[in-house]
């Protein structure tokens, strides 16, 4: 059986490949040769995942899911929220964004922040979500090589480092996205 998911990343099919039900194959947007644009113009991340998923149901009708996430920052009033990839313009430069972050978070002492990914799922006919959340807080400055997007200044509860200075196994422990797939993965194995 195929799934779809909503990305062009095949780095991240190959990881939810390991972790779903054997006899189900993880397929991107490139490999049903699906390369329009597809809209996320939602305000809230449920939204855009949701937009994504059904974008994949209204042209292609097939099992798919589609996720969304964005870093919420408690003294900013939750932002850079659904705008997180392209917070300093729509140049989508990360570096931009973290230093857009850190300037706002000057001088400000209640650093705490949270990390959510959304997945919107289509299985069987039926529509499906889950979220993953991981509390910590914006550390003053970058740190750590690895990883992508705000993790050089995102360190989780209790990790004492940045999500930038953790290996992908030490992410996948304790990360948002991991625990909104683990919450899919777990609802697939019960299809069975």
């Amino acid at each position: 059986m195929k799934l779809i998911f909503a990305t062009h990343n095949h780095n991240k099919a190959k990881e939810i490949q390991s972790l779903v039900p054997v006899g189900i194959q993880v397929l991107t947007l490139d490999d049903i040769e699906c390369f329009d644009e597809i809209p996320e113009t939602s305000s809230t991340l449920e939204g855009n995942a949701n937009q994504k998923m059904q974008f994949i149901i209204d042209h292609y009708n097939v099992n798919c899911f589609a996720d969304d996430t964005g870093l919420e920052i408690e003294a900013l009033n939750g932002e850079p929220g659904v705008y997180s990839a392209r917070y300093a313009g729509e140049m989508k430069d990360p570096n931009q964004n973290m230093e857009l972050a850190l300037s706002k978070l000057n001088g400000v002492e209640d650093r705490s922040a949270r990390f959510r990914t959304v997945i919107a799922l289509f299985w069987q006919g039926g529509k499906y979500q889950f979220e993953g959340i991981v509390n910590g807080k914006i550390t003053l400055s970058k740190s750590g090589k690895d990883g992508f997007g705000y993790d050089p200044i995102f360190e989780p509860e209790n990790c004492g480092k940045t999500f930038a200075e953790m290996n992908l196994s030490e992410k996948n422990l304790v990360s948002h996205r991991a625990r909104a797939f683990a919450k899919m993965i777990e609802f697939l194995n019960q299809q069975k």
